[in-house]
């Protein structure tokens, strides 16, 4: 679209609420904002100085569309749907963020605790969130050394080594009533909330009598353990009386970037912290509730949210459905602003390791264009095929965009139109299908295709896209026989001269890594749930139902072989279910 059809159609946007839809050259949607006035968001980009961000953005806009909503409320909702649906490019706050990690707590006959991020099922109890995995291990770790609770999926038929080592009261073989289990909640609970003195007054009498019988080795056993819990619980420093739940966000803005610092206060207690960095293209106050929104989407809301003062203060409370308060004075105020500054520390450091590797990848991405002569190689997409002697044939497709992983553009392949070890035929069925698609969908093209393999697998490839009549360049990875990145190939299989110490040779060799991982772990994954299947075709009165009950529970053969026959009789009649344990203990 050119300059004065885009000036026309802005002087048609109307002054309402709504989305707007950026495209580029292609009609693909790179980015999708919201505005409480369309005509003034959507023309301030066309206006004016922006930073280096939204310039790059405003550089690829071609053409845009807008959705008008009935309120601000309905332009947010639609803007995080939008999203989710194209997974614009410039849009990346939303494709980085993750679920972050809880400890749950099982509501089962015999509870377990285990690590997850996804916090749905509400049955259950669950503890959090924490910062990181890490964070979550090391109090998971710890509570199960504590408390012994079950740590087996499924009740085996004897004791295991937990049991000996005084971790779990062995449901296998004791009756463990439910209140037992009962109070093991409530102390859990109050450890997670940092009362731990209970628990280390308790430890301190055990070490004293362990040492006064002479008992070293169990006293010393017991000083490691208070340390621990020392340790682990040593920043739990910030606490109000009131026990309410609640998150506090403070934020800072530097060189086009929203930093964003969350704490999460559990039972009064501030129980850990989360960073997030957002790339700005419009309205601060606009990018800050989209990610707000967007955040605990994905996330459980408190009783409350803490945070400086901003304009869509009613409108966050009214989408989100809890308190959101602006402080001005006092202990929360302090809060929201240590918040900020911690937010504000936080984006110097990541500035600093950011810019090291952009400029690592830029530079290798830059090399990579001019290594092959061709345009400079900003989306690049990867495959690999992985088979056993051509059975469980499957093959894997990983994405690099800027060199770095998207991994909403991974995809897995099961191959359907050939027989036997055909590697070649493989790699033409697969990039067929993944190019045909792009082509009925209107997907963005990459600017690069790499195969894993050689001459055969580049010709392959080559030779279908080309029949689809797409202008991609096809180029290939080759291994040495350690199975390590050895040769960059060309369009015609010859070998690309490259520095084995160069920024471009490690992301290749990166991106060489991830792929075949990815084909890998798919090629594991179906091959277990064939053999899976298998095994259950041999066992009269196993059908289809059956077969997905068993498979849902247990998920595995590994599992299986490890189940109790009391575990087959709660899906399976007795017969059924003793014919199916005499099967696996024969394989």
């Amino acid at each position: 679209m050119s300059t004065t059809l885009i000036k026309q159609k802005l002087a048609l946007l109307p002054l309402e609420p709504g989305c707007y839809l950026m495209k580029d050259s292609e009609g693909t949607i790179i980015y999708v904002g919201k505005a409480k006035k369309l005509k003034n968001r959507v023309s301030s980009y066309f206006m004016g100085v922006h930073n280096y961000k939204t310039t790059k953005l405003v550089s690829e806009i071609v053409d845009f569309d807008y959705i008008v909503t009935h309120s601000e409320k309905e332009a947010l909702l639609l803007e995080i749907n939008l999203i989710k649906d194209y997974t614009p490019k410039y849009n990346i706050m939303f494709m980085d963020n993750s679920y972050y990690p809880y400890i749950q707590m099982t509501k089962e006959r015999h509870p377990r605790l285990k690590i997850v991020r996804d916090v749905k099922d509400k049955k259950n109890k669950y503890f959090g969130p924490f910062p990181d995995a890490t964070a979550a291990r090391e109090i998971y770790k710890l509570l199960n050394r504590l408390y012994p609770l079950r740590k087996c999926n499924h009740i085996p038929n004897k004791p295991c080594l937990y049991y000996s080592l005084n971790q779990c009261l062995g449901p296998c073989i004791n009756e463990v009533d439910e209140e037992t289990y009962n109070e093991m909640t409530t102390q859990i609970t109050k450890f997670i909330n940092g009362d731990v003195k209970e628990i280390i007054s308790d430890l301190h009498e055990k070490m004293q009598t362990a040492s006064e019988t002479l008992q070293f080795e169990q006293a010393k056993e017991y000083r490691d353990l208070i340390r621990y819990i020392q340790h682990v619980t040593s920043k739990q420093h910030v606490q109000f009386n009131d026990q309410v739940d609640r998150d506090i966000i403070g934020y800072h803005v530097d060189k086009g970037y929203l930093s964003v610092q969350i704490f999460f206060m559990r039972n009064g207690k501030l129980l850990a912290r989360d960073i997030n960095l957002v790339p700005i293209y419009g309205d601060i106050e606009e990018e800050l509730s989209s990610f707000i929104v967007h955040f605990y989407a994905k996330n459980t809301l408190p009783k409350e949210i803490l945070m400086p003062k901003s304009d869509d203060l009613k409108l966050l409370e009214e989408v989100l459905g809890c308190k959101v308060l602006q402080p001005t004075r006092g202990n929360k105020a302090d809060l929201v602003k240590m918040a900020c500054d911690n937010a504000k520390e936080m984006l110097e450091k990541k500035f600093i390791l950011m810019e090291t590797a952009e400029n690592k990848n830029v530079t290798a991405i830059d090399e990579l264009g001019m290594a092959l002569n061709i345009k400079r190689p900003a989306v690049i997409e990867l495959f690999d095929n992985s088979n056993i002697q051509g059975s469980y044939s499957v093959a894997g497709m990983v994405c690099f965009v800027e060199g770095k992983p998207s991994k909403n553009d991974y995809r897995k392949f099961k191959i359907k139109t050939v027989e036997g070890p055909d590697d070649y035929a493989s790699m033409k069925e697969v990039v067929y299908r993944r190019y045909f698609r792009v082509l009925m969908d209107g997907l963005r093209k990459p600017d690069l295709i790499i195969v894993d393999g050689g001459k055969g697998q580049i010709k392959a490839a080559k030779e279908v896209i080309d029949s689809l009549n797409l202008d991609i360049y096809v180029s290939g990875l080759s291994k040495d026989d350690k199975h390590s990145t050895a040769l960059l190939l060309d369009q015609n299989g010859d070998p690309v001269d490259i520095d084995r110490k160069s920024q471009l040779f490690y992301l290749l060799t990166r991106m060489q890594d991830e792929v075949h991982r990815y084909a890998i772990s798919f090629h594991k994954n179906v091959r277990s749930k064939s053999l899976f299947a298998s095994i259950l075709d041999e066992v009269e009165g196993i059908g289809e139902v059956r077969k997905k009950k068993l498979l849902r529970k247990f998920g595995s053969v590994k599992k299986m072989k490890e189940a109790s026959l009391e575990e087959f009789e709660e899906i399976l009649p007795k017969e059924v279910a003793k014919n199916l344990k005499a099967e696996l203990d024969k394989r």
